[in-house]
């Protein structure tokens, strides 16, 4: 009888472990809106490919964003899918975050080095960019205005070609000063950042 209640114990203690061990095993589907990378400079990421140490080192990551890329799928995007006058995540998903790497100047202000959400309020002329101290949220769900800690708003320009799924770059715009390059649909605003 011990024997009995001992084996049915380790069998139960199997087939928990089997069903854990099943459930941990699981994976996301995969997202319409594939996540991705922007950084400045824009080889960053492949830097070890460069020859010399000198190149290495001038491809360090300064800037790096992080976000998704909803595809427009022939749909109205601004004005209708995106409203005017209401926050953005910019992108899909995941709020947008970028990490500066060093102090940098945005909006005027000086922002210490570090992650920040990215929110845009878009306007048929212009797009205000917001750096928001709240990370790690999903949408705009968790915006919260008060933690807004810098922005910028820049006229928007039109695109003769559709760009079907979000894009953002970064590049040099002068010798300081780092275009953050955002577009989808026909529409495409850049946003000054100066680095120190």
């Amino acid at each position: 009888m011990r024997t009995s209640k001992l084996l049915t114990t380790i069998s139960f203690t199997i087939v928990l472990l089997l069903a854990m061990n099943a459930n941990a095993q699981k994976f996301d589907k995969l997202d319409k809106s594939i996540m991705d990378r922007a950084y400045y400079p824009s080889n960053a990421a492949k830097r070890t490919f460069e020859k010399s140490d000198e190149a290495k080192k001038a491809s360090e990551p300064q800037i790096r964003v992080t976000y998704s890329r909803p595809a427009k799928k022939g749909r109205e995007v601004f004005g209708k899918l995106l409203k005017y006058g209401e926050a953005w995540r910019v992108g899909a998903n995941e709020s947008t975050e970028i990490l500066f790497v060093n102090d940098v100047t945005f909006g005027g202000k000086d922002i210490k080095a570090g992650r920040y959400s990215v929110i845009i309020i878009p306007t048929e002329n212009e797009w205000t960019l917001k750096l928001n101290t709240e990370l790690d949220g999903w949408g705009n769900y968790g915006y919260d205005d008060t933690k807004d800690i810098a922005s910028v708003a820049v006229p928007v320009t039109k695109n003769n070609k559709e760009i079907e799924n979000l894009s953002i770059a970064l590049y040099k715009a002068s010798d300081s000063v780092v275009h953050l390059k955002i577009g989808w649909d026909t529409t495409i605003a850049e946003f000054p950042i100066t680095l120190k």
